[in-house]
């Protein structure tokens, strides 16, 4: 697939892709418009019809939430929709320790709602749709918000939509929903406090009296041309996800596989060792989920469930949500926020302070880290972190989303892999994922498998499963090419900058071949039989014998505020949250992800001008061009700011 160097101009607070009724990034093009995000202006709010889904709730989801409420609340309560009874209980329970933590303890209550699921066949037995509401104060919205962005727990877009269509008292209601104001940390808040829900259409209306795409135009734009499978094949499309994910597939996909289904999905398909490092490895090792967040957070929940109760580390700064989990559940953790080998010295030191204390303890349950890290790139040495791991008898948890399994071999050093999916493994940014992998060479991996088996629940909704299995099928191909673009720019941008040297209004690139390397190198995927010159080129015949490449993702920090805003405002690229898309996506970061916060992140060298990028399959020489005109922007920019 080759994308096209040509963007449409996307309207501020429309969706990213354009006209995707389940797209997980929004249109912010300019750097105003994503402070006046955060700062909660009207004119920003007013225009917002999507977003991250875990941080903007999708209006279907809205809708559904309002329904529910009318039907089931009592004096005003305000609702949270997902999945399952168990998660349900964890909400509740979430919601009610958070609220006594912080002096103001509410109740919280759970319901189900079930509606009979249309089947694929006239034949076959109607299934029944499950949906459980947590009812709980209005005044604890901002608590019960944490637990669905943090934990990514919540009911997909794609759920809610299956579920409207279910109600049947529902197709033709236009309810206002109503939400509170916006609280201090954006992250908390829904971004909107009252607006008219979408009207909910049949499934074959061929047009909406508002002139807005219908739900089968939408639903054609995102099979395009019958690419996916009924939704009867679920099973054979989380098989064929796992597969992938496992990196057992000899044979991935064949144009003339029987009834359209995913060889990788078969039962007969043709697997061998795994080509993650660990050859071992089986899909029976690897866990679906609904998000990467719920992966991370699963895989908390799940150490605490097998081992003694004790504090995490933290190791780098993470995405922001990382953090957050491993501070808000269980006995808290230590904060490691450079990731960089000195940062191992003083955790050694820890490990030793601790287990002199408590010679019967482990002195942490678990080390978190990133490879590499989201924004700044920095890759944590990951054999080291091991030798500790086994000396004080602690688990690794590494999130090898930024890494992807192309590039990187993670897995020998960790006991649990984690990954958003999202990302570049879908590439089309219009359906959520995540996953865990066990390491079946590790310490702990019997005692995390029997806790798994036990506890584990796929909550993965099957459509969503669908359309990431149609997303993946190519995602080799798709990241090489993204490294070979993604490498050319950011060797351009490294001319520029001062941290290689030069002059200019670029500080420094951060990006995995100039951010701590060496501990990148010791992980990056090597060739069976590429040569340095070809390492990476995008039509081996064997894939998996393919060198790794670095990554799309790179952040740049500037010489002043001005030049930030300049180059993000001059460049010529989707703008919006989110990365891992196959088109290039660039967002101020930190405006976004810590602007409650902007000091405290700048301590980690998380500057407030941070401008991150992430590289899609356009055309090389084009994507050049158009970062050297935003760079001259930025020039002219800090030029006029010195004057």
């Amino acid at each position: 697939m080759l994308v096209t160097t040509s963007f449409p101009n996307v309207p501020l607070g429309d969706p990213v892709p354009p006209y995707s009724l389940h797209a997980v990034s929004v249109s912010l093009p300019t750097w105003r418009d994503n402070v006046d995000y955060e700062l909660g202006e009207e004119r920003v709010l007013n225009r917002m019809t999507s977003g991250y889904p875990r941080f903007f709730i999708p209006l279907n989801i809205q809708k559904l939430a309002s329904i529910c409420e009318q039907k089931y609340s009592f004096q005003a309560e305000k609702c949270l929709l997902v999945p399952s009874r168990k998660i349900a209980h964890h909400c509740r329970s979430f919601i009610e320790n958070r609220s006594a933590a912080l002096g103001k303890p509410c109740t919280a209550r759970c319901v189900e709602e079930r509606r009979k699921q249309l089947s694929d066949s006239p034949t076959q037995e109607a299934k029944t749709m499950s949906l459980y509401i947590v009812l709980f104060p209005s005044d604890a919205w901002n608590i019960a918000k944490e637990f669905w962005q943090h934990t990514g727990l919540g009911i997909s877009s794609r759920f809610a939509e299956n579920f409207l269509s279910l109600f049947e008292d529902a197709l033709n209601t236009n309810s206002v929903l109503q939400y509170p104001t916006k609280m201090h940390h954006r992250h908390y808040s829904v971004k909107c406090t009252v607006f008219n829900a979408p009207t909910v259409h049949s499934r074959h209306s061929s047009a909406s009296e508002d002139g807005e795409f219908s739900l089968d135009h939408n639903t054609y734009l995102e099979e395009r041309y019958g690419r996916n499978l009924p939704l009867g094949v679920a099973a054979t499309a989380k098989r064929a996800l796992r597969r992938r994910l496992a990196g057992v597939l000899i044979k991935d996909v064949a144009e003339d596989c029987a009834g359209g289904e995913p060889c990788a999905g078969q039962k007969d398909a043709m697997v061998g060792p795994s080509s993650r490092g660990v050859t071992s490895l089986a899909e029976d090792d690897v866990y679906l989920l609904p998000t990467g967040m719920s992966a991370i957070w699963s895989a908390h929940q799940c150490l605490l469930g097998v081992g003694p109760q004790g504090k995490s580390v933290c190791f780098g700064f993470p995405y922001t949500d990382t953090l957050k989990i491993l501070q808000k559940w269980g006995p808290g953790c230590h904060f490691f926020g450079h990731g960089l080998d000195s940062d191992i010295e003083e955790l050694e030191k820890l490990l030793e302070r601790e287990q002199a204390e408590r010679p019967d303890e482990k002195p942490i349950l678990a080390l978190f880290t990133e490879f590499p890290s989201n924004p700044l790139l920095r890759s944590a040495n990951l054999p080291r972190l091991r030798e500790l791991a086994d000396k004080y008898g602690f688990a690794i948890v590494v999130d090898e989303t930024i890494g992807s399994i192309v590039n990187v071999e993670v897995v020998q050093y960790a006991d649990i892999i984690a990954s958003s999916l999202t990302k570049i493994f879908s590439g089309d940014a219009n359906v959520m994922g995540g996953c865990l992998v066990l390491n079946p060479q590790g310490k702990y991996y019997h005692a995390l498998k029997k806790h798994l088996e036990a506890t584990f629940e796929d909550i993965f909704f099957n459509e969503d499963a669908i359309y990431l299995e149609r997303n993946s099928r190519d995602f080799k191909r798709r990241i090489r090419r993204i490294n070979v673009n993604t490498e050319a720019v950011c060797d351009f941008l490294r001319t520029h900058s001062i941290a290689a040297g030069h002059t200019g209004v670029i500080k420094e690139v951060f990006y995995p071949k100039y951010i701590t390397p060496e501990n990148y190198e010791w992980c990056r995927k090597k060739g069976k039989s590429a040569s340095p010159t070809s390492s990476l080129a995008t039509n081996g015949k064997n894939e998996d014998e393919d060198e790794g490449g670095y990554g799309g993702l790179f952040s740049l920090t500037f010489t002043s505020k001005g030049a930030s805003e300049a180059f993000f405002d001059a460049l010529e690229c989707f703008k919006g949250p989110s990365l891992g898309t196959n088109f290039t996506l660039a967002c101020p970061y930190t405006i976004l992800a810590h602007f409650g916060e902007l000091d405290w992140a700048a301590g980690y060298g998380v500057e407030e001008g941070l401008v991150r990028v992430s590289i899609g399959m356009e055309d090389k020489e084009d994507m050049i061009r158009k970062f050297e005109v935003a760079l001259r922007a930025a020039e002219r920019a800090h030029t006029k700011e010195k004057a």
